[in-house]
């Protein structure tokens, strides 16, 4: 397993596509771009921002009720790509005991973003979808994504993206 921390979301105009940007804390500064739905991105920015709803929104319910009975989240791992599609998992500790829930990576991130829980992602689905970046983001940074017609789907949006990092330079973040 592979360290990451959150980059951001940023969502792609004109096809309004939000991208989870993940990078590795150590190593070869890969960067992990997932697509996500709108909700999720909301959900993952209002935890980035420490912003509290009057009532408790989805993922703050979770942690509530994860905590009332005692639950702690211990990590978030992203485990697999399969035809295109992100898998994560929950590792919970209850009672002494290790427990798993399968989960998409943004709600897992969701999550992990209102407590500070450590994000891994497994070493195949960053051979499989992770680009290396000869010049490591931080935190800092702004970076833009290109623009790309409406009509194109996720899976060609996420090839277009990959092709974005490649290009990458450090002037770009001047």
């Amino acid at each position: 397993m592979i360290e990451m921390e959150l980059l951001g979301v940023q969502v792609e105009i004109p096809s309004n596509s939000p991208m989870l940007l993940l990078k590795e804390v150590s190593g070869a500064g890969r960067v992990l771009p997932i697509v996500i739905d709108g909700p999720e991105a909301q959900a993952i920015y209002r935890g980035i921002e420490g912003i509290r709803m009057a009532r408790p929104l989805t993922h703050d319910l979770i942690l509530t009720l994860l905590e009332e009975i005692g639950a702690k989240i211990s990590k978030i791992v992203i485990t697999d790509l399969r035809e295109r599609t992100f898998f994560a998992e929950i590792e919970l500790d209850l009672n002494g005991k290790s427990h798993v829930v399968s989960s998409r990576p943004s709600d897992a991130i969701a999550l992990a973003v209102r407590r500070e829980i450590p994000i891994y992602a497994q070493q195949v689905v960053l051979a499989a979808a992770g680009q290396i970046i000869e010049t490591p983001l931080d935190d800092s940074d702004d970076f833009e994504v290109e623009a790309v017609a409406e009509e194109v789907a996720p899976d060609e949006l996420l090839d277009e993206f990959k092709e974005f990092l490649e290009d990458l330079n450090p002037d770009d973040f001047s």
